[in-house]
């Protein structure tokens, strides 16, 4: 084999000693996500004490983690650990409000515990929820790892920097982007496919606001685009299937296809219907 190939990967391994893996990074996320769910735990728990001690590992794992991850932390490993495991009841809290969201928001739903064990939409948003706090911490990388992990499992992107409020539903959820940028009220349902993005891709954009803002009570069903740091979806709006937004509309908008069959002689075809 080609020993200059061969001479840089090594430089490569020696010049990242101590990354952690994102095999690592996602195995504290599930240990953490069944220690806050039961429903997703691997081990039971025989007191409370045990249930505490087992919390002190998991945020020595987190510190290590920050430790072996050079340029994670811009202050020492363990403030941020520790900050981030004061955190955990606020999180459990809002989590749970996004499970009743769901579990109200869709008929099929039997109980909670179902919301919890088996829907996609749950594990990614549990997902963003526990990395945005690292991310608002300052972490870097580490919160990444996590929701690309959570990506890859369910199909549903969101970046730990989009700011999302509470009582978030997410149905189905395949196929479903919120980008870095995005600004989502308290009370948003999304269905699959829907995509929160950016107009432009341009690098010296990155510092710019790219992506939408969605207000309360928003329901952005399947298919839907919409795009542009400008563009706001007013407060108790409806957006139908596969509708492709890039302006701002007003508080309360109905916005939907009518689906209409091609006639030859009137040239008819589906048309944008907006409502207000």
């Amino acid at each position: 084999m080609n020993k200059d190939f061969i001479k840089n990967i090594y430089k490569s391994h020696v010049a990242c000693p101590k990354c952690p893996s994102p095999a690592r990074v996602s195995a504290f996320f599930n240990e953490l996500l069944g220690t806050l769910f039961p429903d997703f735990a691997q081990m039971e728990f025989t007191s409370e004490k045990e249930l505490e001690l087992h919390l002190g590992r998991l945020q020595l794992q987190l510190d290590q983690i920050f430790t072996r991850s050079p340029g994670a932390c811009s202050k020492d490993p363990e403030k941020y650990a520790g900050e981030f495991f004061d955190a955990l009841p606020a999180i459990h809290s809002k989590l749970m409000d996004d499970v009743k969201a769901m579990f109200e928001g869709d008929p099929a739903a039997k109980t909670e515990r179902e919301v919890i064990r088996t829907y996609p939409g749950f594990y990614a948003i549990a997902a963003y929820r526990i990395a945005h706090k690292l991310h608002e911490l300052g972490v870097v990388i580490v919160p990444r790892i996590i929701t690309e992990h959570a990506h890859g499992k369910t199909g549903i992107d969101i970046h730990p920097a989009a700011k999302i409020g509470e009582h978030f539903c997410i149905d189905h959820g395949t196929g479903v982007v919120i980008g870095e940028t995005t600004v989502i009220g308290n009370r948003v349902k999304i269905y699959q496919g829907v995509t929160l993005g950016a107009l432009s891709v341009n690098k010296e954009d990155a510092i710019k606001k790219r992506h939408p803002t969605i207000e309360e009570d928003v329901v952005l069903y399947a298919g839907a685009t919409i795009l542009g740091g400008e563009t706001v979806i007013g407060k108790g709006s409806i957006i139908g299937g596969n509708v492709w937004i890039i302006k701002s509309v007003p508080a309360g908008s109905r916005i939907y296809y009518q689906s209409r069959m091609y006639n030859a002689n009137t040239e008819e075809t589906d048309q944008l219907i907006y409502k207000h």
